[in-house]
């Protein structure tokens, strides 16, 4: 079973999960280094997301509903952390102040 046909049937129906999202996640951690998913806990305004960070900082978050949560690790194949036991990684931290200063720089520029 593919992740798509995962989400589509378990979660979707729970959650209404956009395959579009569920499409996302899959090629992204196909597509990249390293990644890892951190999962973080329904909130007032969002259900279950992932955020999924790859080796360089880079990062992805999508809404994924608890069960699609669950089985995060089988269907991608990779580490799944809960995000308020771990914590985000550095590398997220760092990718992002980079792109700050690369934005400054570039509207300085202009």
């Amino acid at each position: 079973m593919s992740f798509l046909d995962f989400l589509g049937r378990s979660v979707a129906s729970n959650r209404g999960v956009d395959p579009a999202d569920a499409a996302h996640l899959s090629e992204w951690t196909r597509t990249h280094r390293g990644v890892e998913a951190f999962v973080e806990p329904r909130t007032t305004v969002t259900d279950v997301t992932v955020v999924l960070v790859a080796f360089d900082g880079e990062w992805t978050r999508r809404v994924v509903g608890e069960r699609g949560a669950q089985k995060l690790s089988t269907t991608l194949g990779i580490p799944v952390y809960d995000v308020r036991k771990v914590g985000y990684p550095q590398r997220m931290r760092d990718h992002d102040a980079r792109l700050r200063i690369l934005q400054r720089r570039a509207q300085e520029n202009y």
